[in-house]
C-alpha cells in the first residue's frame, strides 16, 4: 500500500527557532503523524537516501531516527522491499483520530487525607525568610569546617557503596554517646536508627503502630509535621489540650483505646513550655497503666538559654514506653536531612524492615561527614556558640516587642528554642497574611490548633533574622496593630 504521504512540511526543521536537534524534530515530526493517522498502518516511507536530500540533511540523521522508530515499534523495515509504518498498529483516519483529550485520566486518588488536597498545603514555613518558625542561622554554621570534613570524607571509596540501612554505625554510636551525656537517654548505638529529619521516623512509627480504626492522643496546639505523619487513613487523632503552655495531664483519658501519645516535653511546640520532672514521671506512668506509647520529640532541647534542659524522659525510668524522636535540621542545618529515632531493642528490626522499604539507605557520605563533625566536637562547640547567638536575638525580639507592641499582645517567650509566639484573640491569619506580604515569614498560632476554639497570636522565628530584620518586622507588626 503506498500513499500521498504528509511529509512535505518536514523541510521546516529548524534547529535554532526550536532549540531541538534535527534528529530530535524529525523523529517527533514521524511518530506524531504515526499516532495521529496521517501515516496509516502499511505506508510506505521515503528512502532514507531520498528522505535525506529532501530535507537537506545528513543521511545518518535520517537512519538514526528510522532505527529509533524501528525500535519503538511505529515501522518496520522490510528487505529488498522498503520501509513501512508497523501493520500491526491499529489503523485510525486522519478526521477520527482521537485526541489526546477523548482518553480519560484514572480517577484522581480519594482524600483519604483532606490537607493533601488543599492548594498550598505546604505552607509557607517552607520559605527562607525573616521570622520563619524553625530555621537556624545559616551564616552562623562553620561551613568552612563542615566542607573541610566533606573533602576529607569523600575522597573514602568505602562511602561510595553501601553500608545499613540502619544508619552509618560510627553516626549512630556518636549519636548514642550524645545522647547519653547531654539528654540521659538510656541507649546503645544498636538501638539508633538514622531518618530523613524527624518527619520519617513520625512516618514509620505510624505504620508500624496504626491501622484503620486506632486512636493518637496529641497536643494541641502541636506540631502540623506530627498531626500530618500520623493521620493515616481511618486513625482518628484525638487533641489533648495544654494547660497554659504545657500538656495538661489532668485532661489525659483514665483509659483508651490509643495506641500513641506525640508530645514535645522538654520545650512544648509551638508554646514552649517544659514539663518539670514530677510531670514527667507521672506521664510516664499514666502511659504505663494504659498502655499507650509516648512519642517523645525532643524538640529545641540543645537551646535553652537560662538553665539546663530536664533529661530526657526516655531514660527516667527502665523500660520506658518511649519512642525517642530527634534531627539535626535545627542543631545544623535542614538541608542535611538527617533525623534520629531511638527504639526498644525488640522493634530494631521491625523499624529497619520499614526503612529498607521506604527509603533504603540514608546518604552514607552525609552521615560521614556528620559523624566526623561530632567526633572532632566541633558539634558540641557549635551548639555551645549557638546557644548564646541565639539568646541575644531571643532578647533583642523580647524588648523590640515590649517597646513597639506595648501590651497588645501576650508574650509567650520561655527562654529556650528558635521561637516565641504573640498571643492575642483576632485574625491571627489576617496577621499572618500581612506580613507575608512585607517579606516575613510568622505563622498564625490556629494553624498549630485542631480542637476549637483555637488559641490565636502569631509564631514568630528569631534564629534566622538579623538584628535589622528583627527590628524591622516588629515595626511591620505594629502598623497592622496601630
Amino acid at each position: 500500500m503506498t500513499t500521498s504521504l504528509p511529509l512535505n512540511d518536514l523541510h521546516l526543521l529548524d534547529p535554532i527557532r526550536s532549540g531541538q536537534s534535527l534528529q530530535t524534530q524529525l523523529y517527533q515530526a514521524l511518530s506524531q503523524r504515526i499516532l495521529d493517522g496521517r501515516l496509516q498502518p502499511g505506508d510506505r516511507l521515503p528512502s532514507s537516501r531520498l528522505l535525506a536530500k529532501d530535507l537537506g540533511v545528513a543521511r545518518n540523521t535520517v537512519l538514526a531516527v528510522f532505527e529509533q522508530l524501528q525500535a519503538e515499534g511505529f515501522i518496520r523495515h522490510q528487505p529488498r522491499s522498503g520501509t513501512y509504518v508497523d501493520p500491526r498498529l491499529p489503523a485510525q483516519s486522519v478526521t477520527d483520530a482521537p485526541k489526546p483529550a477523548a482518553h480519560p485520566r484514572p480517577p484522581r486518588p480519594r482524600p483519604a487525607l483532606p490537607w493533601l488536597h488543599r492548594p498550598g498545603a505546604a505552607g509557607r514555613e517552607d520559605q527562607n525568610r525573616p521570622f520563619t518558625p524553625g530555621l537556624p542561622d545559616h551564616h552562623a554554621f562553620p561551613l568552612a569546617s563542615w566542607n573541610r570534613l566533606m573533602h576529607q570524607q569523600e575522597s573514602r571509596t568505602a562511602l561510595l557503596g553501601y553500608d545499613s540501612h540502619q544508619g552509618y554505625p560510627p553516626l549512630r554510636r556518636a549519636i548514642a554517646d550524645y545522647l547519653r551525656q547531654s539528654r540521659g537517654v538510656r541507649c546503645h548505638p544498636d538501638q539508633v536508627i538514622i531518618t530523613a529529619g524527624a518527619q520519617q521516623a513520625l512516618s514509620m512509627i505510624a505504620e508500624l503502630f496504626l491501622h484503620a480504626g486506632d486512636q493518637v492522643l496529641i497536643e494541641d496546639p502541636g506540631y502540623r509535621g506530627a498531626r500530618f505523619a500520623l493521620a493515616r487513613p481511618g486513625v482518628k487523632l484525638q487533641p489533648i489540650p495544654l494547660a497554659d503552655t504545657v500538656l495538661d495531664l489532668d485532661r489525659l483519658p483514665t483509659q483508651t483505646d490509643a495506641k500513641l501519645l506525640y508530645c514535645t516535653p522538654t520545650h512544648q511546640y509551638p508554646l514552649g513550655g517544659i514539663l518539670d520532672i514530677s510531670q514527667r514521671l507521672r506521664l510516664l506512668d499514666w502511659a504505663a497503666r494504659a498502655g499507650v506509647w509516648i512519642i517523645e520529640d525532643d524538640y529545641d532541647s540543645e537551646f535553652h538559654f537560662s538553665n539546663k534542659p530536664l533529661p530526657a524522659m526516655q531514660g527516667l525510668i527502665d523500660d520506658a514506653p518511649v519512642l525517642y524522636v530527634g534531627s539535626f535540621s535545627k542543631t545544623l542545618f535542614p538541608a542535611l536531612r538527617l533525623g534520629y529515632l531511638v527504639v526498644p531493642a525488640d522493634l530494631v528490626d521491625a523499624f529497619n524492615q520499614l526503612k529498607r522499604i521506604h527509603t533504603g539507605e540514608t546518604p552514607l557520605l552525609l552521615q560521614a561527614v556528620t559523624a566526623a563533625f561530632i567526633d572532632q566536637g566541633q558539634f558540641a562547640r557549635h551548639l555551645r556558640r549557638m546557644r548564646q547567638h541565639y539568646h541575644g536575638k531571643w532578647q533583642l525580639l523580647s524588648e523590640q516587642i515590649e517597646q513597639q507592641l506595648g501590651g497588645q499582645f501576650r508574650t509567650v517567650a520561655e527562654s529556650a528554642g528558635m521561637h516565641l509566639v504573640l498571643e492575642r484573640d483576632g485574625d491571627d491569619q489576617a496577621w499572618a497574611y500581612q506580613l507575608d506580604k512585607a517579606g516575613y515569614g510568622p505563622l498564625a498560632l490556629s494553624d498549630y490548633a485542631l480542637a476549637e476554639p483555637k488559641r490565636t497570636g502569631l509564631v514568630i522565628g528569631f534564629a534566622n533574622s538579623s538584628e535589622a530584620e528583627i527590628r524591622a518586622g516588629i515595626a511591620e507588626l505594629a502598623k497592622l496593630n496601630a
